[in-house]
């Protein structure tokens, strides 16, 4: 009992800190966008601008939930979920700080991939459910999108894994610790991973799934009220693990460069790594708001044609190497 309790607590201070991070990150992205326009961004609601994104909240909560009546009812209600959950339920095995973390797990980087690559069900069960046409070619544009950058996005990081050997994410940050960070170690990795990151989040230049000015929303057309913002929150939470998952992976997790982490208080390491979580972010707000939207054909071209080859010989290169090595 006492262990299901301490379960319960802790999805609960997730999903809270989740929904922080994401009231956080809206106010963070209209900030960005206007310093890169030169205007103020939001500046009337609270003092900065501040509770903008909270008043943004009571109005989706006082929104009524509308429903196409030829729509999917189930099919319809889950999607907006299940977009929601997969990325929540991926921060489980994340390590924060040495001795922050909620599960460590031995396949921890399997876990995190498989539970990515389940959020295309939730587009698709968007745009099938939703008895709308636009809705649906927004959601069959996703599917491809995700499927054909997820491909690159996980030959991209097997470099790491081959020269870590192991899957666990807390290990992969512990043997950092001993030696080089990865991103020396896999720079060309670093760089395919953070493309496919963004492009997996249907982040722009790669938000072809929603493009406004050809499918008015594209899969979330017909959604409305909480279940617009369950999508809306699900994006930020894909883009706030994947963002994690890299600092991890290649930023040293934790760590803080040229000091003795050994000495270092939990709280350090824990800033540590938000700073670095949040200067990815930064990083695929400044794409969003420096790059036009890429064509569709474009789009599929440039993941299968260029990061694909290069991610595989990123690969070939590495294990070549890690062989030599222990030859």
């Amino acid at each position: 009992m006492n262990t299901m309790l301490s379960a319960i607590l802790g999805v609960l201070i997730l999903f809270g800190v989740i929904a922080l991070q994401g009231l956080i990150l809206v106010y963070m992205e209209r900030k960005v966008s206007a310093w890169m326009q030169s205007r103020l961004g939001p500046n009337r609601v609270g003092p900065w601008g501040l509770l903008q994104t909270a008043a943004d909240i009571v109005k989706l909560l006082l929104k009524e939930n509308i429903r196409n009546e030829r729509s999917d009812r189930v099919i319809f209600f889950l999607a907006p979920i299940l977009a929601f959950v997969a990325p929540f339920a991926a921060f489980v095995t994340v390590p924060f700080a040495a001795t922050i973390g909620f599960r460590d797990l031995d396949m921890g980087a399997f876990y995190v991939f498989a539970l990515g690559s389940s959020v295309v069900f939730a587009v698709i069960w968007a745009g099938y459910g939703s008895n709308n046409r636009y809705a649906l070619i927004g959601a069959m544009r996703s599917a491809a999108q995700m499927i054909s950058y997820e491909v690159p996005l996980v030959t991209a990081v097997l470099g790491v894994f081959l020269v870590a050997g192991t899957l666990s994410l807390r290990e992969i940050v512990q043997l950092q610790s001993q030696g080089l960070w990865y991103v020396a170690v896999q720079p060309l990795g670093f760089v395919l991973f953070l493309v496919a990151a963004t492009a997996e989040s249907n982040r722009a230049p790669f938000d072809l799934p929603e493009a406004e000015s050809e499918l008015v929303a594209g899969f979330h057309t017909e959604y409305s009220g909480m279940k617009f913002a369950f999508f809306y929150l699900g994006e930020y939470a894909e883009m706030l693990v994947s963002s994690c998952v890299l600092v991890v992976l290649f930023l040293g997790g934790w760590l803080i460069p040229f000091a003795n982490n050994a000495n270092v208080p939990t709280w350090l390491h824990l800033l540590s790594f938000v700073s670095k979580v949040y200067l990815i972010i930064f990083l695929m707000m400044w794409f969003r708001w420096t790059f036009p939207r890429l064509r569709v054909d474009h789009l599929m071209a440039f993941g299968w044609k260029v990061l694909m080859p290069l991610a595989l010989v990123n690969l070939l290169a590495t294990g070549l190497i890690v062989y030599w090595l222990k030859s």
